[in-house]
């Protein structure tokens, strides 16, 4: 006979789902029985070719700049056959973060970096809050950078900082139906991203200062997203757990 899985019987959504830590929380949600729809933006590519190697899971294009976006994903959640309607696991973790020095932000960027960061998961988690099922989740994934500022990412960090004021106090207004509010912050992770706009010796440095000595890996973080996903995460709500092997302690 075969055991239950945690999230048998669930329903998810993922956005930013086709690469780094948004695939590997496809896979552990999808792993865990949930059916996953996940946006992409871009990689259609990449999209489809996860959507075909996962079973239960959907892709559908979606960009954040743009707010209509939104009535894609959900009405596409809507349309999953196999549970009834609704939602049970929302996971806000799209981003963009284009390093840019205070001196060069223009109000253009300002806007896009706040649409996509904080405006976007913000009425994903407003959209979401009628179809959740009682008991459900949102974990929205932020950075290790709102408490530990670079330059550069005055932009990335207020937006984050943003969406984690936006989790605190939907922990307090959804809590009466016992849905979970979370945050999420990874440190430095093994991503295409990070090896792109980082030198190996600074990969290196970072390992060094990490108290596990490595750097995080995407199925790290997402097998702290499935736990606050699934059945153990009942009682841990409006908390941001910083899933950084000690980079800061």
């Amino acid at each position: 006979m075969t055991a239950a899985k945690p999230l048998d019987g669930k329903r998810a959504l993922v956005t930013g789902g086709s690469r780094g830590i948004g695939k590997a929380v496809v896979r552990r949600l999808a792993r865990d029985g949930a059916q996953v729809v996940f946006g992409y933006r871009e990689n259609e590519d990449a999209a489809d070719a996860l959507a075909r190697e996962v079973a239960g899971t959907v892709a559908v294009r979606a960009d954040q700049e743009d707010l209509a976006s939104l009535d894609a994903l959900f009405e596409r959640v809507e349309r999953v056959e196999g549970v009834h309607r609704g939602l049970d696991v929302l996971v806000n973790n799209a981003a963009i973060n284009p390093p840019t020095p205070i001196r060069d932000i223009t109000p253009e960027l300002f806007d896009r970096v706040m649409t996509v960061n904080a405006k976007f998961p913000l009425l994903a988690m407003r959209r979401a809050e009628p179809l959740l099922r009682d008991g459900g989740r949102i974990v929205n994934i932020s950075t290790l950078n709102t408490v530990l500022p670079m330059p550069g990412l005055a932009l990335y960090s207020a937006s984050k900082a943003a969406l984690e004021q936006f989790t605190a106090v939907a922990a307090r207004e959804f809590g009466a139906r016992n849905i979970t509010v979370n945050t999420v912050s990874p440190g430095a992770t093994d991503t295409d991203l990070l090896r792109d706009t980082n030198p190996p010796e600074a990969l290196e440095q970072t390992a060094a200062f990490t108290a596990l000595g490595r750097v995080g890996t995407p199925e790290d973080i997402a097998d702290v997203v499935a736990m606050l996903a699934g059945p153990d995460g009942r009682w841990i709500t409006g908390q941001n757990i910083r899933a950084t092997g000690g980079f800061v302690l």
